[in-house]
């Protein structure tokens, strides 16, 4: 029976508000906590403005592109971009760094915790927190390029706070804001798996030696309001499709793309799913 569909039936009694009528009839603001969860991410932020230990984590799923999704929506309905970007959302929220000041107390429990396993694994010497290593699959299937934009802004204040990011993409916006691509081909399925060119934006988009480095170079240059250079500038749909780049690190929006301010500690990977 288990290929069979799930069949849902409404309730008699709550009317699929999963709530009783007593707990319904507690109210914030003319809201029951079933109204609350129909609500929408966009409509929830307004509603819980004066609160901001609720709006902040409102704040960021809007930021993600999610203002659209309800609260009470289940997880099994959410698509993988989606649930990557509530995931996060979970860990930004925990970045304190952005928006508190820092907590002497909390960081010293944080240092002792960081050498106590230190020393349970055999390392020597001073312990430094270098933050977390996030591994996104294409975070932004299904987006709008507005939204994408947010994403990129979310993702940037993950790295200002000392995080690094590995992010498989095909969006080329992404590819443009990474700080290191590392570009496996030469081609797609078992024409490919090689390690092909690695290195800034900038340097591969110079190189034109890779799928990846020519649609890149036609990219930057049309961002940047210039003609490519020369023919091999024209990318084909065929190249567009077998394209596939993984980035990480990404930069502050501020900072310029230029080899020489690139970060050495982060990498991108490029792979392709066949």
């Amino acid at each position: 029976m288990n290929f069979l569909p799930d069949v849902r039936i409404l309730c008699d009694t709550c009317g699929g508000g999963r709530f009783d009528p007593e707990t319904n009839q507690v109210r914030l603001n003319g809201k029951s906590i079933a109204d609350v969860l129909h609500m929408t991410v966009d409509e929830a932020l307004e509603f819980f403005t004066p609160w901001r230990s609720i709006a902040h984590p409102l704040q960021l799923l809007q930021d993600v592109g999610l203002g659209y999704l309800t609260l009470g929506q289940q997880s099994p309905t959410l698509s993988g971009g989606e649930a990557q970007r509530i995931k996060l959302v979970t860990e930004l929220a925990k970045v304190r760094a952005l928006t508190e000041e820092v907590d002497p107390l909390r960081e010293a429990k944080a240092q002792a915790t960081a050498r106590a396993r230190a020393r349970k694994a055999g390392h020597q010497g001073e312990v430094v927190d270098g933050g977390t290593f996030y591994i996104l699959d294409e975070p932004t299937v299904g987006l709008h390029m507005a939204d994408v934009e947010k994403l990129l802004h979310v993702m940037h204040r993950l790295v200002d706070a000392g995080n690094t990011l590995l992010v498989i993409e095909h969006n080329q916006n992404i590819w443009a804001e990474a700080d290191w691509i590392i570009d496996i081909g030469p081609e797609g399925g078992t024409d490919g798996g090689q390690v092909v060119a690695e290195g800034p934006p900038a340097q591969l988009a110079r190189s034109r030696k890779t799928h990846t480095g020519r649609l890149l170079a036609e990219f930057l240059a049309a961002h940047r309001g210039e003609k490519p250079e020369g023919s091999e500038g024209k990318a084909t749909r065929r190249e567009a499709s077998e394209s596939k780049a993984n980035l990480a690190g990404l930069r502050p929006a501020s900072r310029t793309r230029k080899a020489s301010t690139s970060r050495t500690t982060t990498r991108a990977r490029k792979t392709d799913p066949h």
